[in-house]
């Protein structure tokens, strides 16, 4: 009797939407610098889209203020554009971490607000205010913003493998635990805090990006690079590992150092998001979902992808909260929520045929 063996192919990655990425990933770039330039001129002091555009040519020549006098000049570059440069890092990072958590869990419902990851970071930087620690200057509440979110992250991550798969129900539920210890943190926090410590922590509940500074902007900006730069790194393990950690085992991935360095990235992205502009939520969940649906399953275009997308909803939430009521201003967290909440509702309807291939 004469058997026939056939070689068996090796499991394949889907077929990279190349046609599409280049448009969608140029689309939303140009978005996020129309959409950067527009909301500069707009607010409850409007400057106007001409003289927005002469004051940053001028700016980039460095050929005076373009046309503004003083008080429109310190408008623009000391209240405005740190405010919008933050909101696009922001935006960046949060958008990003929930592309990594979708892909590390294979979940389509894990995002840092969902599955407490951001409050996590809450409660590492609520300690940092009321313990009065200092240690290293502006740097001390993003970093432990990143404690506390590498906590979370992990504890979620362990406590749904424990289970044998991170499923939808159960990585839900674990971020509702998670979500509430962290609140109960938070309220021991406000309990032991004075009057101006409870002001800040109030802050970092509600999301905003209100007073933000340069200096903000330089403490934050070199770590959200290089969490988006780990984060692309990242996305052929991604790749592999969404066919399976044995799968991708044979294929070569070392799949603990793999997440152990998402889990990392994802703490690094939202500690210090969350640090300097709280807890904002659902940017991640419906950005990075909206466009695997458009980009497909690979994580290179996907994190590109989510990070001008979420910047670009980050500025135009931010607009929003800054020009919605006269005189006043929402909490961007807040609208946020109100557009994210019913998405996620609808994605855990739809969570049987919605789903990250598992």
């Amino acid at each position: 009797m004469t058997v026939t063996y056939r070689a068996v192919e090796p499991p394949t990655l889907p077929a990279p939407r190349t046609s599409r990425s280049v448009p969608v990933i140029t689309v939303l770039g140009v978005a996020v610098v129309i959409g950067v330039v527009v909301s500069a001129g707009t607010g409850q002091y409007a400057l106007g889209l001409d003289r927005v555009v002469s004051s940053l040519i001028a700016r980039i020549s460095r050929t005076g203020s373009g046309g503004l006098d003083a008080a429109a000049e310190s408008v623009l570059w000391d209240v405005r554009m740190p405010r919008l440069v933050m909101a696009v890092l922001v935006g960046a990072a949060l958008g990003v971490a929930g592309a990594l958590m979708q892909g590390l869990f294979r979940n389509p419902l894990a995002e840092p607000a969902v599955v407490g990851v951001s409050s996590g970071a809450a409660v590492g930087a609520c300690v940092a205010i009321v313990s009065g620690i200092n240690l290293m200057g502006s740097l001390t509440a993003p970093v432990a913003a990143f404690a506390g979110a590498v906590t979370a992250t992990a504890a979620v991550y362990l406590l749904s493998r424990s289970t044998g798969h991170a499923d939808t129900s159960g990585v839900v539920l674990m971020g509702v635990a998670v979500n509430a210890i962290a609140a109960a943190g938070i309220g021991v926090a406000v309990v032991a805090a004075g009057p101006r410590a409870r002001q800040d922590i109030l802050f970092w509940q509600l999301g905003s990006l209100n007073g933000t500074r340069w200096v903000a902007v330089g403490a934050a900006l070199p770590l959200l690079v290089v969490g988006l730069v780990a984060a692309v790194l990242l996305s052929r393990s991604l790749d592999l590992l969404s066919l399976g950690e044995s799968t991708a085992r044979h294929l070569g991935v070392d799949v603990e150092r793999s997440q152990v360095a998402a889990i990392a990235t994802v703490a690094l992205l939202v500690g210090p998001a969350t640090a300097f502009c709280g807890i904002i939520g659902f940017v991640g969940l419906v950005v990075a979902h909206a466009l695997r649906i458009v980009l497909g399953p690979r994580h290179r275009p996907l994190i590109i992808g989510s990070a001008l997308g979420g910047a670009l909803v980050m500025v135009v939430a931010d607009t929003a909260a800054r020009t919605a009521v006269a005189h006043a201003e929402l909490p961007v967290g807040m609208l946020t929520a109100l557009v994210g909440g019913p998405v996620f509702l609808l994605l855990l309807r739809r969570r049987k045929t919605l789903g990250v291939p598992r």
